[in-house]
């Protein structure tokens, strides 16, 4: 039976890797879908209804339903059903007068006629002034503007959205105006059954003009434009006479749409949403990351492999108890290294969210890299992320409570009430703040009283529960026993040199996990903040990897240190030493912040920091307290490997 379970158990696990390896390697990995997502297919003439979603700019970060702003409307506006993740990232979609029919051209439709008056003129000018940007959807796949390349070789840029309008100056003129895009040229792609008539769509571009629209006579519904007329087969190629935005004037909003066959298949149709053109610059991350990596592990090597191991044999091999007081090095602190630190309390609170995070960070990269979290499934990946940090809820009570036994606790409630609070309280208590100031600007972007209902229903209904019941079952284990005794009369430390100086040593540990992953947090800050698909799992699964590898190694090192220099205070020590790696994550991300970004408002500035500050936190609880479990590990082995007298 034990034969047939560890067969059973091998395959599992062969297969396991495998699946790993196709995903993050083969070059086909970019065409794997959505599962459970079906294909919808249509036959010529089939109504094609466009949606629209919220407006955006990478200027406010602010987003703004598309009918905030006085565009065409359908007769009845109905908004899409949206999920928990999308409701958070301030998705609004909802239908839109654009209705094409299936492989059908259409020329120059007229969607409506406006008159601008002062409000809705500035309005407008404010929006364009941001740079917002209009997000339309079509079969699930958002609208994206080619680009051509200044070289002319290879395929098109796409800029995701377009623009509501721009800025510019009549020739000869030094003024600046406000002009808005009012004609819309779609390029609807479709891929065609060989043996049917039946169609998919695969791409959705949008080309935007400006154009000032003019007519002979008064407005009616069968007015016919002489700037753009179907029967006289004038289209809109270009924007040389464009619409001004300013108070009592007219605007004709208008579109196009054309049909192409395309040979993209269904299943590679988002290939071009998330082909990433800096594919040399994540493998100089990984590389970078792995020559950090290798640094750090022949330090471990040779402190366990040399150092480590003569000095075990040295301690064993002392015979008479005067030969062992003359000794030094760690094995003099055996009575006091598993000492409980200051404020235990807290310690194992920390810790037990560490393990919370680091159980709903795994879970959510091998889900992503498996490809059930492609960016189709909107709002998918951060709905994932509440509900996999709920339930993770148990193992933070079961963790924090078997830590606490450790060091002879015995109020498991006082525990676990802080562990379900302590983190979630700050993070909602910075959130609630926040999005106080985002419904202050009317943004989308502002969570409904609904969802923040649903969020605390989240914490209080199931995490907190789940954290109770985890630190009741840990509490019921027996104590993990210590190595060694403990003296009930604690040793003194000796003077130290300036180098294992608490903050400079905790400092400098910080520097080589945040160096492993820094490469990989530009692209992922530049997806958030910038509006960019990420869907580089694969690499980023792996520099995750990389990360753990590296602050359990310089954790270990530097304990090392720690302990030979006579130092036991090493719990909270080797919990940040790897968990200041969030300082410079913040740092870095303030640098990028001023670099990278033009944001100039306020409140804009203050979601940022605000958002990137809870960021901080996070990491530094996940790396802080895969630190503390590697030297906890390292400790246990050593000092069970000696005999003590």
């Amino acid at each position: 039976m034990e034969r047939a379970a560890a067969g059973s158990r091998a395959i599992r696990t062969v297969f396991f890797f495998t699946t790993i390896s196709i995903l993050l390697f083969s070059h086909n990995a970019l065409s794997f879908y959505l599962p459970g997502v079906s294909p919808e297919d249509f036959q010529k003439g089939d109504l094609l209804n466009v949606k629209v979603n919220k407006l955006t700019s990478i200027k406010t970060q602010l987003p703004y339903s598309y009918y905030s702003l006085p565009f065409c409307s359908p007769k009845t506006i109905v908004d899409s059903r949206e999920n928990l993740g999308e409701v958070l990232r301030g998705d609004r979609i909802e239908n839109s007068p654009y209705v094409f029919k299936m492989r059908e051209p259409q020329m120059c439709n007229v969607v409506c006629r406006i008159t601008l008056d002062a409000r809705t003129a500035k309005e407008f000018k404010d929006k364009i002034e941001d740079e917002y940007r209009v997000n339309m959807i079509l079969d699930n796949l958002p609208s994206v503007v080619p680009i051509l390349r200044s070289e002319q070789e290879g395929p098109p840029i796409y800029q995701l959205g377009f623009h509501v309008g721009l800025k510019g100056q009549y020739a000869g003129s030094k003024d600046e105006k406000y002009f808005i895009y009012n004609h819309l040229s779609f390029t609807v792609k479709f891929h065609k059954d060989e043996l049917t008539d039946w169609a998919r769509i695969v791409g959705f571009e949008v080309t935007p003009f400006s154009v000032k629209h003019e007519y002979d006579g008064q407005w009616n519904a069968n007015t016919r434009l002489t700037t753009c007329d179907p029967q006289t087969k004038r289209a809109v190629s270009s924007s040389s006479s464009p619409q001004e935005v300013e108070d009592k004037q007219e605007i004709i909003f208008t579109y196009d749409v054309e049909f192409q066959e395309s040979e993209v298949k269904w299943a590679s149709r988002w290939d071009t949403y998330l082909l990433m053109t800096d594919d040399q610059i994540h493998w100089f991350s990984i590389v970078n990351s792995l020559m950090i990596v290798l640094f750090l592990s022949g330090m471990v090597a040779m402190i366990m492999l040399r150092t480590l191991y003569r000095d075990i044999s040295k301690y064993n091999e002392l015979e008479t108890q005067e030969e062992a007081q003359e000794e030094t090095g760690w094995k003099l602190v055996h009575a006091d290294v598993f000492r409980p630190p200051s404020h235990s309390d807290m310690f194992c609170v920390y810790v037990g969210t560490g393990v919370q995070f680091l159980g709903m960070v795994v879970v959510t990269m091998l889900f992503a890299v498996l490809g059930f979290l492609s960016p189709s499934n909107r709002g998918g990946l951060m709905t994932a992320m509440l509900f996999l940090w709920v339930f993770m809820g148990l193992f933070a009570g079961y963790t924090a409570a078997r830590l606490y036994k450790m060091f002879k606790g015995t109020e498991w409630k006082k525990i676990a009430l802080r562990t379900a609070f302590l983190f979630p309280a700050a993070v909602f208590i910075v959130f609630f703040v926040l999005n106080a100031l985002i419904w202050g600007q009317k943004s989308s972007g502002a969570v409904p009283f609904g969802t923040m209902f649903a969020l605390v229903f989240l914490w209080f209904g199931i995490s907190v529960p789940l954290v109770f019941v985890g630190s009741y079952v840990g509490f019921r284990k027996p104590a993990i026993e210590d190595p060694v005794k403990t003296n009930k009369i604690p040793r003194q430390i000796p003077e130290q040199p300036w180098y294992m100086n608490p903050i400079f040593s905790i400092l400098i540990g910080g520097i080589l996990p945040f160096g492993a992953v820094f490469i990989e947090l530009f692209f992922i800050l530049t997806s958030i903040w910038l509006n960019q698909f990420y869907y580089i799992f694969g690499f980023l699964f792996i520099v995750f990897i990389i990360l753990l590898v590296t602050c359990a190694e310089i954790s270990i090192v530097l304990c090392y240190f720690q302990l030979c220099s006579e130092d036991y205070l090493w719990w909270w020590r080797s919990y940040l030493t790897s968990g200041s790696s969030a300082l410079y994550l913040f740092l870095y991300a303030t640098f990028y912040f001023f670099t990278k970004l033009e944001i100039t408002k306020p409140v804009s500035g203050a979601l940022y920091f605000g958002y990137m500050l809870i960021a901080s936190y996070a990491f530094f609880v996940l790396t802080g307290t895969i630190g503390f479990y590697a030297c906890f590990i390292f400790t246990r082995l050593i000092y069970s490997s000696v005999k003590i007298d």
